[in-house]
């Protein structure tokens, strides 16, 4: 990255926290956005340019099996919505 481009991404996520708690949300959202957002949006926009529909989401339902297992400040980890989806069966093997 360029000094340009890091003071971009700080601005965009980090500048105005006034915690450590906003601090960190600022980088996780950084790092979401650069992993999983940003190529899903270039995927969809490939597809869409083939004249196929598509369609977005972002999933933020926290699941109760996540109590005790990830830290509290964590909405929803990549791939927690095909219980809600698909059903337990399809997580537990059954299927």
């Amino acid at each position: 990255f360029t000094s340009e481009t890091i003071e971009r991404i700080y601005n965009e996520y980090i500048r105005n926290a006034e915690d450590r708690v906003q601090v960190r949300d600022g980088l996780l959202d950084a790092m979401g956005d650069s992993l999983f957002v940003l190529p899903a949006i270039e995927v969809a926009r490939y597809h869409r340019d083939a004249g196929n529909p598509v369609y977005f989401y972002e999933f933020q339902h926290r699941p109760s099996s996540a109590t005790g297992v990830v830290p509290e400040f964590v909405k929803a980890d990549h791939a927690d919505e095909i219980a809600f989806v698909f059903g337990k069966p399809f997580l537990a093997g059954d299927v």
